[in-house]
């Protein structure tokens, strides 16, 4: 039996255009993490912020990101502790699924330090360039910390069973994917930030800033495609939708 658990690891509030292109005033948004329980092993989809942003976010983010995000980000709510709530080590933690190496996302890498790493290979090609990485606003000290790093390449089944398959939703960044949790109750969607909002796929729209915009667009419509067969695609930053998603240490259903 596998089992969805999402928790939140901090809000961060921005220029709504960071999200949706083209819309003004600020909103507040959700850094979702999420573990996930297979009889193989544990997943983490993303690990949420790094816990030094709590007491010096211009010290971890710099002072261009820290201008940008206004970040909210109390005790309990790093990785380690919301895993710790649901009784579990940051030791138990077989894989962690990146679906991108942004900050809000790779932040928390550091406290699941026996994990293996699993991310497309052309995210973590960009992520040693030097200049893939300044364009991609990618910061090594989230992601290069000596984890044993499973790069794959396209659509993967994790376990074998498709019970968790990784989806490249390429576009957001050079290798972004999202990730498809086989639950009892139907399949569920992961998106990460190939789809931010419930408006960015109910109309195709896309942020302020892309790697590549086509490719975010086709990702957009393959998730969309996903929710016309049944599945339910969690948004990557979406708090009205965040409202309606069961928090751990409730199960997602």
């Amino acid at each position: 039996m596998v089992r969805l658990f999402a928790m939140t690891c901090g809000w961060l509030t921005a220029g709504i255009a960071n999200f949706l292109a083209g819309e003004s005033g600020s909103i507040k948004v959700p850094v979702p993490c999420y573990l996930i329980d297979h009889p193989q092993g544990k997943v983490l989809f993303d690990s949420g912020l790094h816990a030094d942003t709590m007491t010096d976010p211009v010290g971890r983010l710099g002072e261009l990101r820290s201008s940008l995000f206004d970040v909210d980000f109390k005790p309990g709510e790093d990785v380690a502790s919301r895993l710790a709530s649901l009784e579990v080590s940051v030791d138990d933690i077989r894989y962690v699924v990146g679906s991108h190496l942004h900050w809000d996302h790779m932040g928390g890498l550091s406290a699941v330090p026996n994990a293996r790493l699993v991310v497309q290979k052309p995210e973590w090609q960009a992520g040693h360039d030097d200049d893939m990485a300044a364009a991609n606003s990618f910061d090594r000290k989230d992601y290069d910390l000596g984890h044993d790093v499973m790069e794959v390449d396209g659509e993967h089944d994790l376990f074998g069973d498709g019970s968790l398959t990784l989806l490249p939703t390429y576009g957001h960044t050079p290798g972004h994917q999202s990730l498809q949790v086989r639950l009892a109750s139907g399949d569920v969607v992961l998106s990460g930030d190939a789809c931010y909002m419930r408006r960015s796929l109910e109309e195709i729209l896309l942020p302020a800033v892309a790697y590549d915009e086509e490719l975010m667009v086709e990702s957009l419509r393959r998730l969309r495609v996903l929710r016309d067969r049944g599945a339910r695609i969690f948004y990557g930053h979406d708090p009205e939708f965040w409202k309606t998603v069961p928090q751990a240490p409730a199960a997602v259903d």
